[in-house]
């Protein structure tokens, strides 16, 4: 029993971990790492970005017209089109910057949320469990509680091989030991 509430203890510790860690903001897991990208991407991006769409957007014009056999058989929509369409993609290169944020803050919102349910449905009380399992374990054959106990032998092993992925590298390279620091030394 108590292999059991040692395991259900690790699970509940390591899902309060982990959505700790996946729920964080870019700019709370390393503000300066952050600041650099958003910096490249005003500075550098964005300027490569604009020459780009310049170039692109006169080479369809110089399409528009000459498809049309230099403005003998051309119609005004055609230029509020390609107006739209240059408006459209000076907003998007832009804001290239704000919509990939907006990404990043709706998944920390869904993150923390589903962080919320997960924390709230994974928190596994073994007491309530333990109350009536020898009676029903009475009633078992020989082959489940064969597989029971095997299960019970071999899961706490399982998880903490499947938790060794899970190590985190902090902000100067290194390796984090608190996804498995707490059942490391269970192994030494």
């Amino acid at each position: 029993m108590n292999n059991d509430t040692s395991m259900f203890d690790s699970v509940n510790n390591q899902v309060a971990d982990i959505s700790g860690q996946i729920g964080q903001t870019p700019q709370g897991w390393n503000a300066g790492i952050f600041s650099m990208v958003q910096s490249l991407s005003e500075t550098v991006i964005l300027p490569i970005a604009g020459v780009i769409l310049a170039f692109v957007m006169t080479l369809e014009l110089i399409q528009i017209i000459t498809d049309k056999n230099n403005f003998h058989d051309i119609e005004t929509a055609v230029f509020f089109k390609w107006i739209f369409k240059t408006a459209c993609a000076i907003l998007i290169v832009t804001n290239t910057w704000n919509i990939v944020m907006g990404v990043f803050d709706v998944a920390q919102g869904i993150v923390a949320q589903a962080s919320g349910v997960i924390g709230a449905d994974a928190s596994i009380d073994i007491s309530s469990a333990m109350a009536d399992l020898e009676p029903r374990l009475m009633e078992m054959d020989l082959g489940p509680l064969f597989g029971l106990w095997f299960q019970s032998l071999f899961a706490d092993d399982s998880s903490y091989y499947l938790l060794c992925a899970l190590e985190v590298i902090d902000d100067d390279g290194h390796l984090k030991q608190n996804a498995t620091s707490s059942m490391s030394g269970s192994r030494n």
